[in-house]
Order: structure tokens, then C-alpha cells, then sequence
């Protein structure tokens, strides 16, 4: 059950599994929907990859502190991410910015800039790739 307080919720390596999965399929599909061009392309793009980095963010915390974060305000969940590991403040850093963008692709009413997009879905595979990393050791 989620702490109202902490806004985490128990995960092991079940749940890391599946998360690992759907950021893999986010991470996938962005790199697929980044080669188009077009302006609201850019824009899904940075969204899926948002949420692969928050998928492969909650692989790593299921899987080296039991919880993972639940709820919106991310910043938390960075927080969370930077107490995970050794090192926690690289892979905090490395999602913060990528959840920076997520109001821009997921709420803006401009398309997001093919830099932005580029970036994002090269943080998000910097994370998902640690995921990965994490749930084979």
C-alpha cells in the first residue's frame, strides 16, 4: 500500500521485471517515433522517453531499496533514485533532467525542440541500460 507520507509502495524483483519490460517498449517506440520529423513527433517522443526513464527509475529502486515512488511529483522520485545506489546522484541527475521535460511533452502546447527530444531519449537509455544492469546482477 502506498505511505501518503512517502508516496512509495513495496516492489521487489517481480515488479522490477515488469517495469524493466514497459521501459524497454517506451524506450523502443520513442526511438522508432523520433526518426519522423514532424514537429508532434518530437513531442511523443520526449513522452515515451519520460516514461521509460520512470520505469527504469523504478526498476533500480525496487530492486536495491524494496519501494518504489508512486504519484506526481517526481522530484521525489529522484530523491528516491539518489539513495539507491553508490551512484544515486549521477542516475538522479540523469532523470532530473529528463523529467524536466515531461510537462513540456505531456502537457505543452508547443512541440518540443528535436534537441530536447535527441536528449531525452538518450537519458532515457542511459537509465533504462542501468536498469538493466542492476536487474542482471
Amino acid at each position: 500500500m502506498t505511505s501518503p507520507r512517502q508516496h512509495t509502495t513495496s516492489a521487489g524483483r517481480p515488479e522490477a521485471r515488469q517495469r524493466l519490460q514497459a521501459a524497454r517498449a517506451y524506450l523502443e517506440v520513442a526511438d522508432l517515433v523520433r526518426t519522423d520529423e514532424r514537429p508532434e513527433f518530437r513531442t511523443v517522443t520526449t513522452g515515451l522517453a519520460v516514461l521509460a526513464g520512470i520505469a527504469a527509475s523504478d526498476v533500480i529502486t525496487a530492486l536495491r531499496l524494496g519501494r518504489i515512488h508512486r504519484g506526481d511529483e517526481h522530484r521525489r522520485a529522484a530523491d528516491l533514485l539518489r539513495t539507491a545506489t553508490p551512484d544515486g546522484d549521477k542516475l538522479a541527475a540523469v532523470f532530473a533532467r529528463l523529467v524536466d521535460l515531461k510537462d513540456e511533452a505531456h502537457y505543452g502546447v508547443t512541440s518540443v525542440s528535436a534537441t530536447k527530444a535527441r536528449n531525452a531519449t538518450r537519458w532515457a537509455a542511459q537509465l533504462v541500460g542501468r536498469a538493466a544492469e542492476e536487474l542482471e546482477r
